[in-house]
């Protein structure tokens, strides 16, 4: 049986739930009623879009997949990475280095080459595989440069590289296996699922898959926005893609009678109403610019990703001494909820203002994904409480394990910082959603997402204590037979 991965950008399980029953989405109602479905699937830390996706991708967090957040800094490079947190951030660093790093270094050098992705996976077994616009594509399968249109011929000025993808990859109008009819006006928000919808459509009709990533994620820009209680409409416009989709094979019940279906979300998303500015609360500190001309005497880098950010410490010499001023710094910024760095043992540690908190893997402990750790301090900052041996995080789903994964990344910086509810980083165009929606804390309010399958995967949810996004490429490879 053929098998569609659908990754809704963002999508919220209480907005899923409101747009079935209220007739809004057909097809993912469909998909419910007949399979299984999870309502706090847990995403990655940070929870923003290409840690998530790499760890869809993947099966593994920033620690093995290299993908830290939306900006960082290279310490290979000795400059940012900006993944286009705002056309005014990408603007501060440089479209066309912005650009290159999203569409061509995030896959091509940034990505581990120790893991292998989904379409990897797949295409070494000779699985037929496509995807439409999604930040990770790597593959097997070569593809030059569209050259087919008005579009593709424009971006074909910036945009001179193949890359290695599934075998077909619909990617913006940059990349496109084949030739369709279907436009992404370059990957533009409010365009680009319907882009997904059309290259799906004719996918299907050629039948030329046998695994497929359906990319649809203008629900996460709607809801930044428009906040995440709007997401009804947008989850909405979703589904008209799926049913888009599912009616070139004749309808929804004919295309779930030949077609196994995920569904997931990379994370949620949270209301925000106030804005912290990263480089006011380091003010004290010779932070690195963008556009790096003052890196000489640069004492730290800050990397805002809207609901978490990282600070690096740049100095070797007296870092000894930085890292623990660092630390004083952002346990006292008004609107940072936890505070997360290595300790000089190699313990991690976790604060709220002056509580604080020290774990590392192994111990008596175990949490709801079976591993196992040692604690010592105070386990309020996490509104944690163990009963008979078992830690439960439920503020922080997956806490330990998605800190210690991000803070164990050797691209990471030297302390993350988790934003308290309804506060978001401005990033560094200045760019925030108050009144609107973002995503990228510890926070259960924008970390736990959708996960639905049917035609695949366990009968019942119970099979996992807890999923999250670490489960989504098991679940891939198992549908093909693959361990």
């Amino acid at each position: 049986m053929k098998l569609v991965l659908a990754v809704i950008d963002g999508c919220k399980p209480s907005m899923l739930e409101r747009a079935v029953t209220t007739g809004r989405a057909p097809a993912l109602a469909a998909i419910l009623e007949r399979g299984v479905y999870v309502d706090d699937s847990v995403a990655a830390f940070p929870s923003v879009t290409p840690v998530c996706a790499a760890t869809i991708a993947t099966g593994v967090g920033p620690d093995e997949h290299h993908i830290p957040s939306m900006n960082w800094y290279s310490r290979a490079e000795r400059r940012y990475v900006e993944y286009g947190s705002s056309f005014s951030a990408s603007r501060r660093f440089g479209i066309t280095r912005q650009l290159t790093d999203t569409v061509y270094n995030m896959n091509g050098h940034h990505l581990s080459p120790d893991v292998r992705t989904v379409f990897e996976v797949l295409d070494d077994a000779g699985v037929r595989t496509a995807g439409t616009t999604y930040l990770m594509y790597r593959g097997r399968h070569r593809h030059e440069v569209a050259r087919d249109n008005i579009l593709s011929r424009a971006a074909g000025a910036l945009f001179r590289h193949p890359v290695l993808g599934p075998r077909e990859l619909f990617y913006a109008d940059i990349f496109s296996s084949r030739r369709t009819p279907c436009r992404a006006q370059l990957g533009l928000p409010g365009v680009r699922d319907r882009h997904t919808g059309c290259v799906a459509e004719y996918l299907v009709r050629e039948d030329l898959f046998d695994f497929l990533l359906l990319s649809l994620p203008d629900n996460d820009s709607w809801s930044h926005k428009h906040g995440p209680h709007a997401q009804v409409e947008s989850i909405a416009q979703a589904d008209r893609q799926i049913v888009r989709m599912m009616d070139a094979a004749g309808g929804i019940d004919a295309f779930l009678d030949e077609h196994a279906v995920i569904v997931a979300a990379d994370h949620s998303h949270a209301g925000v109403e106030r804005v912290i500015r990263l480089a006011d609360a380091f003010a004290d500190y010779a932070i690195l610019r963008p556009s790096g001309d003052n890196a000489p005497e640069a004492e730290i880098a800050v990397c805002p990703a809207q609901r978490s950010a990282m600070v690096y410490a740049l100095v070797e010499e007296g870092r000894g001494a930085l890292l623990p001023r660092l630390v004083r710094t952002a346990r006292a910024i008004p609107g940072v909820d936890l505070a997360m760095w290595r300790t000089s043992s190699g313990e991690g540690a976790i604060a709220d203002g002056d509580a604080e908190l020290r774990f590392a893997p192994g111990g008596d402990v175990v949490d709801r994904r079976g591993e196992r750790w040692s604690l010592e301090g105070d386990l309020d900052v996490l509104g944690a409480r163990v009963e008979d041996g078992r830690l439960l995080t439920p503020a922080y789903p997956d806490a330990l394990g998605r800190v210690w994964s991000a803070l164990t990344a050797p691209t990471a910086g030297d302390v993350l910082l988790s934003a308290a509810p309804g506060y978001e980083f401005a990033d560094w165009g200045g760019v925030a959603h108050p009144g609107g929606g973002s995503h990228g804390s510890l926070h259960a309010s924008d970390s736990l997402g959708v996960l639905a399958w049917c035609g695949t995967g366990p009968d019942a949810r119970d099979a996992r204590d807890e999923w999250s996004l670490r489960d989504i490429a098991p679940l891939v490879a198992g549908h093909f037979g693959l361990g």
